[in-house]
């Protein structure tokens, strides 16, 4: 991970003075990061768009980006800001009622697919600093420190929204109906 962070750095400080190629991989290396790191502080839906945002505020301070933290913690900060502030700006708009999509209560005999998409509920479910603690380091792989930089808090902190997010995800699972009645492929008997 350290070899690709300082390859992408690398890329970051290039495309800064006008690498073009090096914009390109600087991209193309962390685009799919971005936009799960996104899609999980906001939503799967708002992801594209958000990444896109992302990368043209990170486009425009590229020149000025001295490489004093990985680029890759760098954008996951800018990613951070641009959802922050499209639930500001979506919470200043007026509401509007959701419809089921059919997946309120997925069975657990569907397979992994339903599987995935509960996983995906209950993570989008938690409060918004233990998701984006959660996330960066058990989805994205990031360390303590790098999250913690990227959120702007203590590497303690970081490791407390953690450590809740897992109880609340736990609790979550424990409280669905069904909850239990499969572990590890097998059927409770």
């Amino acid at each position: 991970m350290a070899d690709d962070d300082a390859e992408i750095t690398a890329w970051a400080l290039a495309a800064g003075q006008g690498d073009r190629d090096a914009a390109a991989r600087f991209i193309r290396a962390t685009q799919q990061q971005v936009r799960r790191f996104l899609a999980a502080l906001t939503s799967p839906y708002e992801a594209e768009d958000l990444t896109q945002e992302t990368f043209l505020r990170a486009a425009r301070s590229l020149p000025s980006f001295a490489g004093r933290s990985s680029a890759r913690t760098w954008l996951l900060t800018i990613a951070r800001r641009v959802a922050v502030d499209h639930i500001r700006a979506a919470a200043a708009r007026p509401r509007t009622v959701p419809m089921a999509d059919g997946y309120d209560a997925p069975d657990a005999h569907r397979g992994d697919f339903d599987r995935q998409v509960v996983l995906e509920r209950l993570v989008a479910a938690l409060p918004a600093e233990r998701r984006e603690a959660f996330v960066a380091t058990q989805v994205l792989g990031m360390s303590y420190a790098e999250a913690a930089e990227v959120c702007g808090c203590p590497v303690g902190t970081i490791r407390s929204r953690v450590a809740r997010a897992r109880e609340d995800l736990v609790a979550a699972l424990g409280s669905r109906p069904g909850a239990g009645t499969r572990r590890g492929g097998d059927a409770a008997g």
